[in-house]
């Protein structure tokens, strides 16, 4: 059997892995239009930060390792036709020449694309996003011009904040521009939020909440000024992060796709097409939390969503088991987490629910030395109790790990009054008898 992937990061190379690893004997190809593959994008902020020096452990695949178990790589190429009924795929190298691939079964790995705002003066120079390595290269050639001081990041979710943060660490003044009224709107509520806007500001981030950008000014070609519903602010710099949208223009009026353009696909990552299959940011996945299909774009849900799509192509019928879009961010030290829906965004979707807050010392009461406080809220159906969501706020890393029982608790629909009494260890060293994890299931009216 034929199988072509289109698309070499982490959804495609984990369907790729997984074919090549366990089911040997097919023929896989794999198409990329990027020089590259494997790019841990997340780590673009802490690159250009200067947190580490170099980029070159942000690839963690190259091509080579492919070819070495048999698979056909072509990079540099942009696909640009599929035909589904033909199973043909169009495709063009980086000097033009043209040519065509056939297929027994394709999987789509197209990722994401950033959201482009086109308003006024949107293409002029020193107006940049950040997406692939290329563009994170872009950045970093910004950042050490020793003219370009003062920088606009707009959108403050996870990327924007990231990069607002790496700007300030190379010795920038920053504005952090967001339409909604606090930053990491999109993960955390309010009160939660406030704490990363307290951090922020801290550490001399100049905050713009509730502002809209409207208009981009400039002088000889690049940009000078930002223009929002609320003021104007000179720039030398621009950095776009406002979001990203599944980019599925190769399945356009051929594969079924959900409301923002995602493909659909069921919990095999099959989609309308039997022999399409679609992994990744450009494909819907099934959350937990909702307990319907939705869009969640994270690396982690592309890794498995590869593995599922491997898997059921190379014969082993595999059902993936959902998500909940935990999440994690950590900005000069303080560290947030997140899984399943927050109280808005619960709402938003229709949810009736309560939470439950409580914050302790993350040891023992009697421990001084590095015993941070813990800030955490658990998220609950109203009728059902089942838990629905978590966040977690703390300069302790060990949250990191708490979120993921959170997550468990949603995938397996355990309800808040059976965290009350899950058996949680005890250690002065590490935390409370009364766990503040246990107390707030405890508190749950």
């Amino acid at each position: 059997m034929k199988i072509v992937v289109i698309g070499t990061n982490h959804a495609g190379i984990a369907a790729a892995n997984t074919l090549l690893d366990h089911y040997p004997g097919h023929e896989i190809v794999m198409i990329d239009r990027n020089s590259n593959m494997s790019y841990l994008g997340c780590g673009t902020a802490i690159w250009v930060g200067r947190q580490i020096e170099k980029p070159d452990e942000l690839f963690y695949a190259k091509p080579e390792d492919f070819e070495a178990k048999g698979a056909k790589i072509l990079t540099e190429t942009e696909v640009t036709e599929i035909d589904f009924k033909q199973k043909v795929i169009h495709a063009k190298t980086k000097s033009g020449e043209t040519f065509v691939e056939t297929y027994d079964k394709l999987i789509l790995a197209t990722g994401s694309r950033p959201i482009i705002p086109k308003l006024p003066g949107h293409d002029l120079e020193g107006i940049h996003f950040l997406k692939l390595f290329q563009e994170g290269q872009a950045v970093d050639a910004e950042f050490a011009k020793p003219e370009v001081q003062r920088i606009a990041v707009i959108g403050a979710g996870y990327i924007g904040t990231e990069i607002a943060e790496a700007a300030k660490r190379r010795g920038k003044e920053v504005l952090l521009f967001d339409a909604e009224s606090t930053s990491l709107a999109s993960y955390y509520d309010e009160t939660f939020a406030k704490e990363m806007d307290q951090n922020l500001a801290h550490h001399g981030i100049e905050l713009h909440f509730g502002e809209l950008a409207t208009e981009f000014k400039g002088s000889d070609g690049r940009v000078t000024q930002i223009v929002t519903n609320k003021g104007a602010y000179d720039v030398d710099l621009v950095i776009n992060c406002i979001g990203f949208t599944a980019n599925s223009a190769l399945a356009k009026d051929n594969l079924a796709t959900f409301k923002n353009g995602a493909i659909k696909v069921d919990k095999h990552q099959q989609t309308s097409n039997p022999d399409v299959y679609a992994v990744g940011d450009v494909a819907t996945i099934y959350s937990n939390a909702l307990q319907d299909f939705t869009y969640i774009a994270l690396a982690s849900n592309a890794v498995r969503s590869g593995i599922v799509a491997g898997h059921n192509i190379g014969g082993t019928p595999l059902e993936a088991p959902g998500v909940q879009g935990s999440n994690g961010i950590s900005i000069f030290g303080f560290h947030m987490t997140s899984t399943g829906f927050s109280v808005k965004a619960a709402q938003k979707a229709g949810l009736e629910v309560a939470y439950s807050d409580f914050e302790d010392k993350q040891k023992a009461w009697f421990l001084h030395e590095d015993n941070d406080t813990v800030k955490i809220r658990i998220v609950y159906e109203k009728e059902s109790r089942r838990v629905v969501g978590a966040q977690l706020a703390s300069y302790s890393e060990i949250i990191a790990g708490n979120i993921n029982m959170f997550s468990l608790a949603i995938q397996d629909q355990k309800t808040i009054d059976e965290l009350a009494l899950l058996d949680l260890f005890f250690l002065p060293h590490f935390n409370s008898p009364y766990n503040y994890m246990t107390v707030a299931a405890l508190n749950a009216k």
